[in-house]
């Protein structure tokens, strides 16, 4: 944790205080910013203070009462509840402005953690609970320069895997034939041997299958990849090393001479709203202008609404990529919640519209990464789909 840079946070942002609270750990938020070690034995609610100037004040149970000796600060201790009431009056007594896990509406539903009743609890004692998001997205997703380096290192890694993927899909076809999942397997090796590891497995989709975001190949049932098919790779891993930083792309291949004039035309729509997404960001970052993600999402979406396959649009435009596959940082998002969490310096994300057909679907996957004054996308980018 970060003490120092937590309070000049709240004073930047004219917040008294961010209250930290977790039982059984339903917040894992609040384990990765304070740094506590997620194996402990949560029975009891705690809660963690950090006022925005002074010194951070801790509750615990008496039955748990170590449970935060870890962290900076005065401690209290409570066994009733009548204990824990007053404790938290008194903890609380000097500020009015105070952040939670929480988001109003429940907008950005990844970080509203905080119960209903603990809410109700705050603003019975008359403060104002405000939403942590913001805060959440600049201690939980974005990097230090040894991080960033990992995120390159993954990078080329798996450039390298997927462009062989493909090689490996052409000269199986023509020996004999392969599979979805036996493609899967293969790139599952290769990650492998390059020291990298993954949450889940990676998405090889033929056909109907990439028609379908979330596709899943096993060994039961997956479809063949013969001549004349089309396929998609959406490929995430990072280094295997603490603090590691995800690399995630998706790319489109055609086995065969050629594709059709459909798959080039959805391809090519779905290309340009990338690029669109992606100037976006840039032309904002290097203008030192402040971009929300809703933002960028609207400028892809608006494209490929124009271009008539608006309704075969159905994800968000790109999420926050950091130490998990999907951080807590601002996603590119105007679909499925409006989030006007700005993009941060030192943080990563997707940019991957899609367009999915009944007969197959095309999505295109870069990563952004964004620094003080400027932005990158941080490995290849698909121009055409590739002839496997």
């Amino acid at each position: 944790m970060n003490l120092p840079a937590i309070q000049a946070a709240l004073r930047e942002r004219n917040i008294d205080a961010w209250l930290f609270y977790d039982h059984h750990h339903r917040d894992a938020i609040a384990y990765h910013v304070l740094g506590l070690p997620e194996g402990l034995m949560v029975t009891r609610r705690w809660y963690y203070l950090i006022p925005a100037q002074g010194e951070p004040v801790k509750l615990v149970h008496k039955i748990e009462a170590g449970h935060l000796d870890t962290l900076p600060g005065s401690k209290r201790q409570y066994a009733a509840w009548q204990e824990l009431f007053d404790n938290i009056k008194a903890m609380l007594a000097s500020y009015r402005d105070i952040a939670m896990q929480y988001s109003p509406n429940n907008i950005v539903f990844t970080v509203s953690l905080v119960d209903g009743g603990t809410v109700e609890m705050m603003r019975a004692l008359g403060k104002n609970v405000v939403s942590s998001a913001d805060l959440v997205a600049q201690f939980e997703a974005t990097f230090t320069d040894e991080q960033i380096k990992t995120h390159f290192a993954a990078r080329d890694a798996i450039d390298a895997i997927t462009s062989a993927a493909f090689q490996e899909i052409g000269r199986r076809v023509r020996n004999g034939g392969t599979s979805e999942h036996a493609i899967q397997q293969w790139i599952l090796e290769a990650f492998r041997r390059e020291n990298l590891v993954t949450d889940d497995y990676p998405v090889v989709a033929v056909n109907a299958n990439s028609g379908n975001p979330h596709y899943e190949p096993h060994a039961e049932g997956s479809a063949p990849i013969r001549e004349g098919d089309f396929v998609l790779l959406d490929i995430w891993a990072k280094k295997n090393t603490p603090g590691a930083v995800y690399y995630d792309i998706t790319w489109t291949g055609f086995v065969g001479q050629a594709p059709s004039g459909r798959m080039r035309e959805v391809f090519n729509v779905v290309r340009q709203g990338r690029d669109k997404g992606v100037k976006t960001v840039l032309d904002a970052v290097a203008a030192g202008r402040s971009i929300a993600g809703w933002e960028v999402d609207r400028a892809v979406r608006d494209h490929i609404k124009n271009a008539g396959f608006g309704e075969y649009f159905i994800h968000r435009t790109g999420h926050s990529i950091g130490t998990d596959v999907h951080a807590n940082g601002a996603n590119m998002d105007d679909l499925e919640i409006h989030d006007e969490r700005r993009i941060l310096p030192n943080s990563c994300f997707s940019i991957e519209p899609g367009v999915y057909l009944p007969e197959f679907g095309v999505r295109s996957e870069v990563n952004v990464l964004v620094r003080t004054k400027a932005a990158e996308v941080t490995g290849k980018i698909q121009t055409e789909i590739v002839t496997i």
